[in-house]
């Protein structure tokens, strides 16, 4: 019988056991991790460095590009200056104003404020800023939930 117990002891020490196999797992996600790192960092170095070579030939090729536009401009006899925007830039007083003489005029229908922008040829958001800052608390603007969970409004004059 003490043959047998030296056997099992051997054979133990010899053989891996579940702790030894997980501590090798352990040990290969740990190796793998810090590969990944590794080449993070890496990838990380060559692309600063790509970017450091790049910007100064993206500076001079814009300027190229802004030469050629304004040359081109004085040979088609026209001006270097972009086109004037259509969109009309009001203050809020004035906004305010429009958006209301708009409402009177169509007094009978609710307006969505990218609805009162086109109308008013300026941007939806411009509308909508004003609307929920400064037009919560007008008394002639009636605000009416839609949408979903009413979380959108149409509004109307009252």
């Amino acid at each position: 019988m003490k043959r047998n117990a030296m056997n099992f002891i051997k054979r133990d020490a010899i053989s891996p056991d579940k702790y030894d196999i997980f501590i090798q797992r352990i040990d290969s996600f740990q190796s793998l991790v810090e590969e990944k790192r590794r080449l993070q960092a890496e990838i990380s170095q060559i692309q600063t460095e790509y970017m450091e070579k790049i910007r100064p030939l993206e500076d001079e090729f814009a300027t190229v590009i802004k030469k050629l536009e304004t040359n081109l401009a004085k040979l088609e006899g026209t001006s270097a200056s972009p086109a004037p925007s259509t969109i009309q830039k009001f203050s809020r007083g004035q906004l305010g104003v429009a958006i209301k003489e708009l409402l009177r005029t169509n007094a009978d229908r609710n307006f969505k404020p990218r609805e009162i922008a086109e109308a008013l040829d300026t941007k939806g958001t411009t509308v909508s800023v004003w609307f929920n800052k400064y037009g919560v608390g007008d008394s002639e603007i009636e605000r009416i939930p839609s949408g979903k969970d009413g979380k959108r409004y149409v509004y109307r004059i009252k």
